[in-house]
């Protein structure tokens, strides 16, 4: 089984107040994970920068509820169920998103089927990661804080 981290970070280069919920998986930050994947693409058509410029979603994209992580996304790209993981570096989600097919199981949750907004990028290598449902329920309770 894989590990997951959910963090909280305070937004502090906005209006308001907010929370940034970066992504850790088995110990290391998703967007590094995509950035390996993404490499290859991303400098064969001469944007290397843009593999793994991804920024973690806020609580406020989220409408503030965990269950996006889960079964009900509150924010999707694609018209087939598609969770989105991490928004573009400019800070809106939907200008550059990363999304999954997240599965939930009663004794699991898989992401899988990684995809990114505006590429048809081959990230089959990315996933898929496989957690153990009592403990990303568990990790989820870091967005639910207050």
């Amino acid at each position: 089984m894989d590990d997951v981290v959910f963090g909280r970070e305070p937004v502090t280069d906005g209006p308001w107040s907010t929370w940034y919920l970066p992504i850790r998986v088995n110990g290391r930050p998703l967007e590094e994970l995509v950035r390996v994947v993404e490499q290859p693409f991303a400098t064969e058509e001469g944007n290397p920068q843009l593999a793994g410029s991804y920024q973690p979603l806020t609580l406020w994209q989220i409408g503030g509820d965990k269950t996006h992580f889960l079964d009900q996304p509150r924010a999707s790209w694609f018209d087939d169920g598609d969770t989105v993981l991490m928004g573009c570096g400019c800070g809106e989600w939907g200008c550059w998103p990363l999304t999954a097919q997240v599965a939930v199981g009663a004794t699991y949750v898989v992401w899988s089927g990684f995809r990114t907004g505006h590429r048809d990028w081959d990230l089959s290598a990315l996933g898929p990661f496989e957690f153990a449902r009592a403990d990303y329920v568990e990790a989820l309770m870091t967005i639910a804080q207050g």
